[in-house]
């Protein structure tokens, strides 16, 4: 077997060709691959007809050292992978007395009764090994035949994932096949687009040939992964070269690696005993749901006003009805009048607030689909800021959100190193948070 051997996924199922469900097995099993160093050589998707499935194994077992399914090992006459693989192989398959108890455990489990069909899960190809399923009623099965591994996994994601985290994984590290850890470097980034990204680290990357750049975007943040599958490049050079993309990158530099925009502004919040509260209108909860993503989201997370409606903004944050009247909802006034009504009315160090037009509007503002405004209060001062966002109203949603998070991450950065970001682009002069200030009653800070 090589030291980084080829693997293949073959995935099967009608829903995923028709695209009524998405693959989520490919970015699952490859992410959990690329951790331990190895890279997913194709993704093949294959109905569920039984020739389709031993063609595509026949090609995959042909060329590849480890060769993973997905799908086809449930109850039903539909689900096929099982025969057609062990026929493949040139195995019989043979009824499994462990994996039976196992199924007939977990029906009792979940007070079910078993129907007889169930037990077509027990069987496995001869020479093959039971991956057992906690989750589930259909266990994966274990291969190895002619130097190469053969690995068959349910297709339920909550099972699938388990099985795979912690049993396929081991084995695959216990007979050498997987990586120490990851042989790539990931940054993650804010607030620029993947063409404007690219061009400002050409110049890094322009002195180290051979070095594999991948772009992923997500709505207002881009990914770059550094990898060198030629091994040209060690982890530590991978890291020196992302080193020198952090230099470049200033502000836009979010961190290395995956943590999310919520949970660096966490981080930071509870390093400094401080709390945050949301205000939204055209995200609709959106925002404030990415707080309650992990635990402990309380100790800094104070709370957050979905206000909809005009009445609700006057209502509930306080904001007084001339300054919609005046301005519109959708203005840079009435942002950041909710961030700081908000902070004011729920007692937190920051307040963070959208507002806008997610699309499509009605015919008198349909011009403005995609404005959006923000409006952020921190103990230093209030501000807020307009930003237009074209494409789906869930697109301009996510987008919104993920704009604000990103200032207020910026916001946060710089007044933990007031010298590592400039001072907000808002000047402290701002019309808007003059005037929303003085209509709430509230203090300059």
């Amino acid at each position: 077997m090589p030291p980084s051997p080829r693997v293949e996924l073959i995935t099967t199922g009608e829903e995923l060709l028709i695209g009524l469900t998405a693959n989520s097995h490919l970015s699952t099993i490859g992410d959990r691959l690329a951790r331990r160093g190895v890279r997913l050589q194709r993704n093949i998707v294959v109905p569920d007809d039984a020739e389709s499935i031993g063609a595509q194994f026949r090609e995959s077992w042909s060329r590849a050292d480890i060769v993973i399914t997905t799908g086809g090992l449930g109850p039903t006459s539909d689900d096929r992978t099982r025969e057609v693989i062990a026929e493949a192989l040139g195995q019989r398959l043979v009824f499994d007395g462990e994996a039976e108890a196992a199924i007939r455990r977990r029906f009792e489990a979940i007070g079910r009764k078993m129907t007889p069909n169930n037990l077509r899960q027990a069987y496995r190809p001869e020479h093959g090994a039971i991956i057992r399923n906690p989750h589930g009623t259909a266990p994966g099965i274990w291969v190895e035949q002619d130097g190469k591994v053969l690995i068959m996994l349910p297709g339920p994601p909550n099972e699938l994932i388990p099985m795979l985290e912690d049993e396929v994984i081991p084995r695959l590290a216990a007979r050498g096949l997987l990586g120490s850890g990851p042989r790539h470097v990931q940054i993650r980034t804010a607030g620029l687009g993947e063409s404007a990204l690219e061009t400002m680290l050409e110049p890094v990357f322009a002195s180290y040939p051979g070095v594999e750049v991948a772009y992923c975007a997500h709505l207002g943040c881009v990914d770059v992964r550094l990898s060198s599958p030629d091994g040209r490049y060690s982890p530590t050079e991978l890291q020196i070269i992302a080193n020198h993309c952090r230099e470049r990158l200033g502000g836009d530099f979010v961190c290395f690696g995956e943590d999310s925009l919520v949970k660096l502004i966490a981080d930071h919040l509870r390093l400094r005993n401080q709390s945050l509260a949301v205000a939204e209108s055209c995200t609709g909860g959106l925002l404030s749901n990415a707080f309650t993503d992990f635990s402990g989201a309380s100790k800094l997370f104070r709370g957050a006003v979905v206000c909809y409606c005009n009445d609700c903004k006057v209502q509930l944050l306080g904001i007084p009805e001339c300054l919609i009247k005046q301005h519109g909802a959708v203005s840079a006034e009435v942002a950041a009048a909710m961030a700081a009504g908000v902070a004011e009315h729920l007692e937190a160090d920051y307040g963070l607030a959208i507002t806008g037009y997610a699309g499509p509007c009605c015919r008198e503002v349909r011009n403005r689909a995609g404005t959006v405004y923000i409006g952020l209060h921190t103990p230093h001062g209030i501000w807020s800021r307009k930003v237009n966002y074209p494409g789906s109203r869930d697109a301009v949603k996510q987008r919104a959100v993920n704009a604000a998070l990103d200032w207020l991450r910026r916001e946060l950065v710089r007044a933990s190193s007031p010298e590592a970001l400039p001072a907000p682009s808002v000047p402290e002069t701002d019309p808007a948070r003059e005037e929303a200030l003085r209509l709430l009653g509230i203090k300059k800070k």
